[in-house]
């Protein structure tokens, strides 16, 4: 599948070409020439012989921005100077920084601030821990938590190299719920040191994220927390991943008129994501479900299974399908793919029920080219930005942590995360349905206030919530 210029890959270039009028069309041809897309060009400086511009471009990849580099150095009368990579450069010094809500202006404001009159606020705190929600940061707070084993599309490259996606979750928590996250990088694999640290540093927290941590360890680890703490653990590589796969696949179903009890559904992937996709379908009311691993479909006899593809194994492939994934997908209504790239054809789907749906979502290079599936499917989506119906985790996170922090809930449960997907999944009104938009813009507005609602309103139903109605 051919990759398209991205923003991922853009560049600017600082270079200096002689003032002719022809000379600045001379750039854009030579970066076209070579497939790359300019995006802006500005004139840095000027004098009556020679112009200073800012080309910036989009490029596929690195090397592909080294080849339009070059052909801008190749045209006569160039001279380039500097080559600044954007996305380097927005990541210098770090995304997120630490900012006081109360102005220190004067001695009686650090007074009140700091010592001595913080000490008042401590010793109350001291008398009831239940205070910390609501006069510390705990109120506000979520740890980012990771090992760096299982970042998208890297693997396992440590802590120090996978902080620049946790401040990037960070940010987003920030930009789309208003929640201070903070990136906390484990220097440990070690599932019994995981857990301890995360203990030992919950107090400071009102909810926490696992994220990027591999399987079969993330299960435990969550686990584990959950029966631990007494504040939220969500791991969104897991269930951020179910909730918005639900709120996609209602939607989806909606276009083509089937119900999820009665629709059959073909799984590619057992690992993190898969299980919880399967966990919160079955939870939904799906009925006929076939899970395919690199081994072909999980079943009763397999001589394999761990405890999770034994749970799975008892808990779908209802007739006992032992094939493959092609003969699981054939006469199938549902792909749901967290697996690998191209382990699909077209003519699998082709073998597919009529208006079939396609969730193609492994990263970066699907399951099936979408553009492929598109030629059988009635629905067609991906984890990709490039084509319609993104199944983003960002779509959920924000606002279900919102829902959780606003509630003051101890718990994170099956219902919640079906409530965030009923929620994401109404945003997209009758109106603005189609086989192209079953899953809203993350900029949609009042997306994350939706989802957090919902994700309240459970808590307080379920009694799983430290506030109550008023």
């Amino acid at each position: 599948m051919a990759s398209l210029p991205s923003v991922s890959y853009s560049i600017t270039v600082r270079l200096e070409i002689d003032g002719r009028a022809s000379a600045v069309s001379s750039l854009t041809n030579a970066v076209e020439r070579v497939g790359g897309a300019v995006t802006a060009l500005d004139v840095n400086s000027s004098d009556r012989e020679r112009l200073r511009i800012d080309v910036t471009c989009a490029a596929r990849d690195t090397t592909h921005a080294q080849a339009i580099v070059e052909s801008l150095d190749a045209i006569e009368g160039v001279t380039v100077h500097k080559v600044s990579d954007r996305t380097f450069l927005m990541h210098l010094g770090g995304k997120i920084e630490m900012r006081s809500k109360v102005p220190l202006r004067n001695r009686d404001e650090l007074s009140m601030a700091y010592t001595p009159g913080v000490a008042r606020v401590c010793s109350a705190i001291a008398a009831n821990p239940d205070d910390a929600r609501r006069l510390t940061i705990k109120r506000n707070t979520v740890a980012v938590v990771t090992d760096g084993s299982a970042v998208l599309g890297l693997g396992n490259i440590g802590p120090e190299a996978s902080l620049p996606v946790m401040e990037g979750k960070a940010a987003l928590f920030k930009r789309f719920a208003d929640i201070d996250a903070w990136p906390i990088a484990l220097d440990t694999q070690d599932t019994d040191e995981i857990v301890r640290a995360v203990q030992l540093i919950a107090p400071g927290f009102g909810g926490i994220n696992l994220e990027d941590i591999s399987a079969p360890r993330c299960f435990e680890v969550e686990a584990r927390l959950r029966e631990l703490l007494d504040i939220p653990v969500f791991h969104d590589d897991q269930h951020g991943t179910a909730i918005v796969v639900l709120a996609a696949l209602k939607n989806a179903l909606r276009v083509v008129g089937k119900e999820i009890d009665t629709v059959r559904i073909a799984m590619s992937g057992a690992g993190a994501a898969g299980t919880a996709i399967l966990k919160l379908l079955l939870h939904a009311g799906a009925k006929d479900v076939v899970v395919c691993d690199i081994r072909g479909a999980v079943h009763r006899g397999r001589d394999d299974l761990d405890p999770n593809l034994e749970w799975i194994a008892a808990h779908t492939n209802p007739s006992g399908y032992v094939g493959d994934l092609a003969g699981a997908v054939r006469g199938a209504d549902v792909f749901i793919g967290v697996s690998a790239p191209n382990v699909l054809s077209g003519g699998d789907v082709a073998e597919m029920n009529e208006d079939a749906i396609i969730f193609a979502l492994a990263n970066p290079e699907p399951e099936i080219d979408p553009e492929i599936a598109a030629l059988h499917a009635a629905v067609v989506a991906t984890g990709r930005s490039d084509y319609p119906n993104q199944i983003n985790n960002v779509l959920v996170f924000p606002g279900f942590f919102r829902g959780l922090l606003d509630a003051q809930s101890h718990r994170v449960t099956s219902d919640m995360m079906l409530a965030a997907a009923d929620a994401l999944a109404s945003v997209v009104t009758a109106e603005e349905l189609s086989p192209h938009y079953i899953i809203p813009s993350v900029f949609h507005h009042g997306l994350s206030q939706r989802v957090a609602e919902a994700v309240r309103e459970v808590a307080l139903r379920d009694g799983h919530a430290g506030v109550r109605e008023a």
